[in-house]
């Protein structure tokens, strides 16, 4: 009876409102808990990140002194400066020439040196005709008969008409004896300059052959020769003694030093460009006549300049920047350019000798970031 006293004054359901409140009361608290707790422990986190940034791998190297050259590139077909189709001056038969270094018969790209028979045109009847031993005794007969006249002349012993008459006999033997050597030699097919065979016409050897018939043809290519056209823009930038480089495609390693020769001082109303001719040389004959090639022609040089590679510069609003290392962090530097070409650009302000330049993993930094140097 007395257990069920205390509860007489509450109204019948108020022992289960007073234990959802409480049980309210505690989900309340232990949400603020969590909550509390979680927060700490995102600021505890946010300061050790602060404190524990990842350095950043960089490549640098240490600015130095150096040189940089503009120039201007454009392309061209080099040429052999000396070219040469030789034909048949008589008809005969035909016969290669041996040559000497290979002790074979003549061939395309073989060399030959001036002077020396590569074909011959056989023609007896030919050079009988010519009669070259009986021109030169008669030449030795006229010039002993003009010196017999003038030591006579001398002593009074002939007049000056018959000493006259002797000279003309001897200057027409000479003519005469030469215009025969002169004839002689169209029975050679002769190199006139050092070259390389080109091209050789096959003709069957003992074939009679017909005068003005190409017979070989020789090139000297240790210089060439080339027209190479420039934009107007560079008008009176390019001059005649400029150096320039030419290089191969399929050889960039053998770049070959090369000069202009002349320059247009007009524009083409076509293309609106100005050409220049060129020189190059080609001693190790690396080059072919007809090749198609890249040619620099250097318009500027700059040494004792400070030169950074042009692929590290990054192109901001407020201008051109690049990064350098100080204690461990990479520092945003603001550049001003002077000379450039297609690899490298001269630093006019914002670098200076001996500072470490970022050249490799510019591309994720900022200002400020800590950095690790690596090779």
């Amino acid at each position: 009876m007395n257990k069920h006293k205390s509860y007489d004054h509450f109204p019948g359901d108020m022992p289960v409102m007073f234990i959802f409140l409480l049980r309210s009361h505690i989900v309340k608290q232990s949400a603020f808990l969590i909550m509390s707790a979680l927060l700490l422990f995102s600021c505890q986190s946010d300061d050790q990140g602060s404190d524990f940034e990842i350095s950043i791998p960089v490549s640098v190297t240490e600015i130095v002194p150096g040189s940089i050259e503009e120039f201007i590139t454009t392309t061209a077909n080099v040429l052999a400066t000396k070219n040469v189709i030789l034909r048949s001056e008589i008809e005969g038969y035909y016969r290669l020439a041996t040559n000497p270094r290979t002790g074979r018969e003549y061939s395309p790209g073989d060399k030959v040196r001036t002077g020396e028979t590569v074909i011959f045109l056989d023609n007896t009847e030919y050079e009988n005709n010519i009669r070259v031993e009986s021109q030169k005794l008669n030449l030795d007969i006229s010039k002993r008969e003009f010196e017999k006249q003038q030591s006579l002349y001398d002593k009074g012993g002939v007049t000056l008409r018959e000493l006259k008459n002797a000279e003309i006999n001897y200057i027409n033997a000479q003519y005469a004896y030469d215009n025969a050597v002169i004839q002689l030699k169209k029975v050679r097919i002769t190199a006139p300059f050092e070259g390389t065979v080109i091209d050789l016409p096959y003709y069957t050897r003992g074939v009679k052959i017909p005068a003005n018939q190409i017979v070989v043809q020789i090139m000297d290519y240790s210089l060439l020769y080339a027209d190479v056209y420039f934009p107007s823009k560079d008008l009176g930038r390019v001059v005649v003694g400029q150096a320039l480089r030419v290089t191969h495609y399929n050889f960039p390693e053998d770049t070959l030093p090369g000069s202009i020769q002349q320059v247009a001082p007009a524009l083409d109303p076509q293309t609106r460009a100005f050409k220049g001719s060129i020189l190059v040389k080609n001693p190790k004959q690396v080059l072919r006549p007809g090749m198609f090639v890249q040619v620099e022609t250097i318009v500027s040089r700059k040494d004792s300049v400070i030169v950074i590679p042009k692929e590290i510069i990054l192109s901001k609003r407020d201008g051109k920047t690049v990064f350098i290392v100080d204690k461990g962090a990479a520092f945003q530097r603001t550049i001003t350019t002077g000379a450039e070409n297609e690899k490298q650009v001269e630093v006019l302000e914002g670098l200076k000798l001996k500072e470490q330049l970022v050249i490799k993993g510019f591309e994720t930094l900022r200002n400020q970031s800590k950095v690790k140097i690596v090779r």
